[in-house]
């Protein structure tokens, strides 16, 4: 993917083309061997950032003028400080492996034009003081570049949310090899919605039925009259909706029994997202075997007095909470009493749900702040009453 918005990029074809050792780098662009003159009056070379605003696989009109640098401050060639640029001074993490130590603010009175133009302009304020002690440095190295080699990015495009928020070291705490959603209905279909925005390597879908008309009334998106009447599997219909963002979403079609349960053995996590109790009980105990953590969900809704109301309930279960998640867990038929089963329109229930099970899955995997650690979560509709109980 890198090499590919670089190559549609007018502008980063023109720094790359240029001799500047250029690299995409969550969801920023940074620009290597920046030489520049230390406090001490040495010269030294570092790195200068920017966010990329992209649209889809090119660059935009830069957004902010904005930069950032790794190394030490820039200096004049006196050693002191290039206070026109300076802005700030803190160390910001912006991958696992690399951070920024300074924030540099120079502004043009129309704003940069492009990437070229304000990543040129900060280069040449940076390394005017080193050249001028040595006409021979330059920022233009002519690195050797790999030809058209791919990232090995889960995405067909960068993931510019998580760069322009400054989070994406905390993204990569969801990057687990495989995840499973069992039952692509309402609830399991708003999962994939969620889950498929993160940097999970491999996301497997599973269910039997076909993706029919009420479908379409409590599943994400909106299908088109030529997609129902294809009647597609439910997994084949999502899989091709969520190709356009993620690379790896993996159908698997049919519903899991005990002759191919044994395909949620090497699951890192597993949502379950089913209306029987029976399947229910089946897939327990064998991902218990398994030692594979998940997530159940259900959704009781009763029609009272010409209104519906219920309650929706997210279960965790992990190594330390077994046994808490089973008193929760119901497994037997008739637990579920309710006119969901109806398929009635109560997608905004299946996203609630779907949204706290997801955020329970980031809890447990460090994403979010997580002080309570409760394992079982009920939301009430009537009075919009939130509980959470059970702790490991």
């Amino acid at each position: 993917m890198s090499q590919q918005l670089i190559n549609r990029s007018p502008d980063l074809l023109r720094l790359r083309n240029e001799g500047y050792n250029i690299e995409i780098r969550a969801g920023h662009l940074l620009v290597r061997d920046i030489p520049y003159v230390n406090s001490k009056r040495e010269i030294k070379f570092g790195v200068l950032v920017t966010e990329l605003k992209l649209a889809g696989d090119v660059t935009t009109i830069p957004d902010n003028h904005v930069a950032m640098f790794s190394g030490e401050h820039p200096c004049h060639k006196d050693g002191s400080e290039i206070t026109r640029i300076k802005h700030t001074s803190d160390r910001k993490q912006i991958d696992s492996d690399f951070a920024v130590d300074h924030s540099f603010s120079s502004k043009p009175s129309g704003g940069y034009k492009d990437y070229y133009e304000k990543m040129i302009t900060y280069i040449a304020i940076i390394s005017s003081p080193a050249q001028s002690i040595d006409p021979n440095v330059t920022a233009q190295t002519f690195p050797v570049f790999a030809s058209a080699v791919e990232d090995d990015s889960v995405f067909n495009y960068v993931d510019t949310a998580s760069s322009r928020a400054g989070i994406s070291v905390i993204s990569k705490k969801l990057e687990l090899a495989r995840v499973g959603i069992v039952g692509m209905g309402g609830t399991g279909s708003y999962v994939l919605d969620f889950v498929a925005k993160t940097p999970v390597r491999e996301i497997h879908i599973f269910d039997g039925d076909k993706f029919s008309q009420h479908n379409a009334f409590r599943s994400p998106g909106a299908p088109s009259v030529e997609d129902l009447g294809k009647h597609p599997s439910k997994v084949e219909y999502f899989r091709e909706q969520y190709s356009r963002m993620h690379k790896f979403i993996v159908p698997n079609e049919g519903y899991i029994t005990a002759s191919n349960v044994d395909q949620l053995a090497g699951m890192d996590f597993v949502f379950l997202c089913l209306d029987t109790g029976s399947s229910r009980k089946l897939l327990l105990e064998k991902l218990e075997a398994f030692s594979v953590p998940f997530i159940d969900v259900g959704m009781g809704v009763q029609q009272e007095n010409g209104a519906l109301g219920g309650i929706l309930r997210i279960t965790a279960s992990t190594m330390l909470s077994r046994e808490k998640a089973r008193k929760r867990i119901p497994v037997s038929e008739g637990d579920y009493d309710n006119v969901y089963s109806q398929n009635i329109q109560v997608a905004d229930l299946n996203a609630i749900t779907a949204a706290l099970a997801v955020i329970k899955w980031k809890k447990l995997f460090g994403f979010y702040r997580d002080l309570e650690n409760e394992l079982n979560c009920t939301y009430t509709i009537d009075g919009n009453r939130i509980d959470n109980e059970d702790q490991p």
